[in-house]
């Protein structure tokens, strides 16, 4: 049967792998496929991650922490190999049900506490630390819509045009052009903005860039996908000035390796407990 052929039945049954890449730990319920519980290192804060965009906007946002002088801010960062189904293990769905990386422990007071989805990760460790997080109201709630706005918007970036362009098992027109048109309208909506501010909620960097630039940053550096031409990234010049900037910055160097798995092995830091970690 070919795509044009297809025809949605009554009621849809799981009864093959599909997703491409990912068919393998692609399914339709929740919950522990194994026993495993997780690791748990010497600091406070236990982060279970890998160096995806959005594991790389908690390892960004401590990295930053710990450059601003917050020393209650290192961290143990023990990689969750999504690939091999790390992410269904026990311990891992007791901190985070949705079984999605990333996920944190932190472990600083009498009882533990967890936290899931980064961006509830970045305000957590924002209001915990007193950082990178307007206590204004009008400032704040510019930060905010800018966070969800990336929280809303990126799976159409990674789960609609990244899936479809360089990961489903076949090339479809139809979804790629229908997720090349919403990036790319998306990745206008940023450079518009950047193009009357410096940061994207306003003259302060804050959680809103680091949340944003994991995704919309490297992609415009043309390192999501092999997409960049395709894209015509280079023609977002607003973004393209920012993107440089922030991925100058030593925090988000720091932070963009840790729970790393491509690239140059230099600039792979697999797991990371100790700031001399990196001196390796």
């Amino acid at each position: 049967m070919t795509n044009q052929d297809y025809v949605p039945p009554a009621v849809w049954t799981w009864d093959r792998e599909s997703g491409g890449r990912f068919a393998s730990i692609n399914r339709p319920i929740a919950g522990a496929t194994h026993d495993k519980p997780l690791p748990v290192g010497r600091h406070p804060l236990q982060l279970y991650s890998l160096g995806t965009p959005n594991g790389v906007k908690v390892t960004i946002m401590l990295e930053e922490l710990l450059a601003a002088g917050h020393g209650d801010a290192e961290y143990d960062a023990w990689q969750i190999n999504i690939g091999e189904g790390d992410q269904f293990g026990s311990g891992f769905v007791e901190v985070n049900p949705n079984s999605k990386i990333p996920a944190l422990v932190d472990r600083s007071g009498p009882e533990p506490v967890r936290v899931f989805e980064s961006g509830a990760i970045l305000v957590y460790l924002a209001e915990k630390f007193g950082r990178f997080l307007p206590t204004d109201g009008a400032a704040r709630a510019e930060c905010l819509s800018w966070l969800f706005w990336q929280m809303g918007s990126a799976p159409f970036v990674g789960g609609g045009f990244g899936h479809f362009y360089a990961y489903a098992p076949e090339k479809l027109e139809y979804p790629i052009n229908r997720y090349a048109m919403e990036t790319k309208r998306q990745l206008d909506v940023l450079d518009r903005r950047l193009a009357e501010s410096a940061y994207v909620a306003g003259a302060d960097y804050t959680v809103a860039d680091m949340a944003i630039w994991p995704w919309y940053g490297q992609l415009a550096q043309g390192e999501l996908y092999g997409a960049a031409e395709f894209l015509q990234v280079a023609s977002y010049a607003h973004v393209q000035r920012w993107a440089a900037e922030i991925g100058a910055r030593a925090g988000v160097r720091r932070g963009r390796m840790v729970n790393r798995v491509t690239g140059e092995p230099s600039e792979q830091l697999r797991e990371r407990h100790d700031a001399s970690d990196f001196d390796r």
